[in-house]
């Protein structure tokens, strides 16, 4: 793995740590990789999330849907509540990826040690079949296989 990717991984899974650490989660999980992502200048995977109407604030809203839309399937109404919708920030940020992480950095990462390219962890993230992310994109009204295909033809023409 080059220094560049090595360098952008750890950057995505520190900011990951802190996306984590904001919803009081107790590890890093796929679903604050793709926030983390989403949070990266990096041009060519901000080009795949814009192309499909996804930033950070999109992707979210999506994700606070999803789990609104959880908590009503198991019959529970954040309206009940009042205005909570998560637990608070925990004071330590995590350090420790949770298995939908570790599937997302294994699916994009894995296999491939040369010529890596920040949109092989967008990649391994949106291969996800089922979880909090496919579930955020649908309610987002995102096209997850359109997305994914998306960033396969953009990894195509980076290897051109």
């Amino acid at each position: 793995m080059s220094t560049t990717i090595r360098r952008y991984v750890q950057a995505v899974i520190d900011q990951a740590g802190t996306e984590a650490q904001k919803e009081g989660a107790a590890s890093i999980e796929a679903q604050h990789l793709l926030l983390a992502i989403a949070a990266e200048p990096e041009a060519n995977t901000r080009q795949v999330l814009s192309a499909a109407g996804l930033d950070y604030q999109s992707i979210r809203t999506a994700l606070q849907r999803e789990f609104e839309q959880s908590l009503g399937v198991a019959g529970v109404s954040l309206a009940a509540f009042g205005a909570v919708a998560r637990p608070g920030a925990s004071h330590a940020r995590p350090t420790k990826l949770g298995a939908s992480a570790k599937l997302a950095l294994e699916r994009g990462l894995g296999k491939r040690q040369s010529e890596l390219r920040p949109l092989h962890l967008l990649l391994g993230i949106l291969r996800a079949q089922e979880g909090v992310v496919p579930r955020a994109l649908a309610t987002a009204g995102i096209n997850q296989p359109e997305l994914t295909m998306r960033v396969i033809d953009a990894l195509t023409v980076q290897d051109d």
